[in-house]
């Protein structure tokens, strides 16, 4: 189990997608016909890909929009299962016929 947790989906788009092929924000914002400053609050961690963004992120990137929509539901159920404290939760048991 990872201790640190999942990296939000905006830093895999900016470490593995913009900063290895040399882009800029600017470049990657005007791309995805989006302002930079919407484009900087996903990156940061501010802002969720949307389904919206998932699919220009897979048609710039060559990769699917369920990749993106994966990533951001992958962090987001990590940390849910940590703030979620499960001994709080009443179990409803099946009852057999």
């Amino acid at each position: 189990m990872l201790k640190r947790g999942f990296p939000h989906p905006g830093t895999i788009l900016k470490e593995m997608f913009i900063s290895e092929r040399n882009l800029t924000i600017i470049e990657v914002a005007k791309g995805l016909k989006m302002t930079r400053t919407n484009l900087s609050s996903v990156i940061n961690g501010h802002v969720k890909i949307s389904p919206e963004l998932a699919v220009k992120l897979s048609e710039a990137f060559g990769n699917s929009a369920q990749f993106w929509i994966n990533l951001q539901n992958n962090y987001e159920l990590w940390h849910a299962e940590r703030k979620i404290n499960r001994a709080d939760i009443i179990r409803f048991e099946r009852i057999s016929a």
